[in-house]
């Protein structure tokens, strides 16, 4: 039987791997060096959980205190650096790498909450800070709007595969059943979203028909007051 612990080190570092090629496939598009895609690699990778392990007061973070997630980090930016055409030749690899940590992050971020005591709602809120905090200053150091301020479903994928782990711990099934669903919810969703562009409403749209309106309303006014006074 694997115990929790074990559990919630095999999410965190496949999620710091596949975000941190998430990272490194970003700074090979805008053309980094290999030092820049090692740092935005790290960054992408860790970002999430070191938030979340000082918001929940695990200190020093993980991310810092075990050599492991360095090595990943570095590891996976080397080989997308290296070999980034084998990587390229998935589809949208950036995005794929990044619905896998998303399901990753959020499910061990909220499997954390948990354990630290936190209650569910908070946990579920905490895993889903966890999984789209390194997207997030991936772009911020890419000078890009974040990806979960505009993308399909990003933070909802994540905040259902956390709430999926927290209502499991409730109930008090198995750690690892609730951890499985929930991680392959979040990607199913993030997957989904990305094919067939399912998202919520967005500022445009509402903004255009608000536009359309004040339009059309001026005219009609000044068709029912030729002189242009009411």
């Amino acid at each position: 039987m694997i115990s929790l612990n074990a559990l919630l080190s095999a999410f965190d570092l496949g999620g710091t791997f596949v975000f941190a090629i998430s990272g490194a496939s970003a700074g090979v598009n805008r053309r980094l060096d290999l030092f820049g895609v090692l740092v935005l690699s790290f960054v992408a990778g860790n970002f999430g959980g070191i938030t979340r392990d000082l918001l929940i007061g695990a200190v020093p973070p993980a991310a810092i205190a075990d050599w492991r997630y360095l090595a990943v980090s570095l590891l996976a930016g080397a080989i997308t650096f290296f070999w980034y055409s084998g990587i390229n030749k998935l589809s949208n690899p950036v995005l794929i790498f990044d619905a896998a940590g998303l399901a990753f992050f959020a499910v061990a971020g909220a499997q954390k909450a948990v354990a630290f005591g936190l209650n569910p709602i908070m946990s579920a809120l905490l895993g889903m800070l966890t999984g789209i905090g390194g997207g997030m200053m991936r772009d911020v150091l890419l000078a890009e709007i974040p990806v979960v301020l505009r993308a399909d479903l990003y933070a909802v994928a994540a905040l259902v595969g956390a709430s999926v782990v927290v209502i499991g711990a409730v109930l008090r099934l198995p750690s690892e059943a609730s951890a499985v669903v929930g991680a392959v919810l979040c990607f199913g969703l993030r997957y989904m979203a990305i094919q067939h562009g399912w998202r919520l409403p967005i500022a445009d749209d509402r903004h255009q028909s608000a536009a359309e309106t004040e339009e059309t309303a001026p005219s009609k006014d000044r068709a029912s007051c030729p002189n242009g006074k009411q």
